[in-house]
């Protein structure tokens, strides 16, 4: 259920940057979205659909670029994608690792008339 704030934020910023742009309609919207972030596209496409309806977005395509999740371990820096639960660096095995890429959401750009 957190896809409808989400949702909301993009519809409003889409909206408020086209008419700065003095844009008549959005056509895309291109999202960056990390696997790891908890937010489901097909959601975010679906709250899109109801609460763009009567604005300057309405119609307008979701373009989803999702970005793998990528690990960065504390004890020896080395990047690694992690392969199903399996977060230990491949290089010195430590657990001790953070998440550097796969929880972003944004959007990236648009394409407006």
């Amino acid at each position: 259920m957190h896809e409808f704030g989400i949702t909301e934020n993009i519809v409003n910023i889409a909206v408020n940057k086209a008419d700065e742009a003095k844009a008549s309609k959005v056509m895309q919207i291109n999202l960056v979205i990390g696997e790891m972030s908890g937010f489901v596209p097909d959601c975010i496409q679906f709250y899109f659909d109801s609460l763009s309806k009567d604005t300057i977005a309405q119609g307008a395509m979701l373009h989803f670029e999702v970005v793998p999740a990528q690990l960065r371990c504390r004890n020896c820096s080395t990047i690694f994608q992690p392969r199903d639960t399996l977060w230990s660096c491949p290089k010195c095995r430590s657990q001790s690792v953070e998440i550097s890429k796969g929880r972003e959401l944004y959007i990236e750009s648009m394409e407006v008339e």
